[in-house]
């Protein structure tokens, strides 16, 4: 068997530990080329740029549904 804790831990103590189990925002800018909320250091998924250049082609929303 592994070890047993002599005493039990406090519920304060508990909360402490979980403090960091939230879960966070993810960090949103706009797109300088379309205005578009994307997220930070990833490329638009509306226009295709990252950091000023064009990184993909973006396929339009008519011919994926097809």
């Amino acid at each position: 068997m592994g070890a047993l804790p002599k005493k039990r831990h406090t519920n304060r103590r508990q909360g402490n530990r979980r403090a960091h189990h939230k879960i966070k925002i993810p960090q949103l800018t706009v797109c300088p080329q379309c205005r578009q909320v994307r997220l930070s250091h990833h490329a638009c998924p509306n226009c295709g740029t990252y950091r000023g250049r064009q990184v993909f082609e973006v396929k339009s929303k008519r011919a994926s549904a097809e």
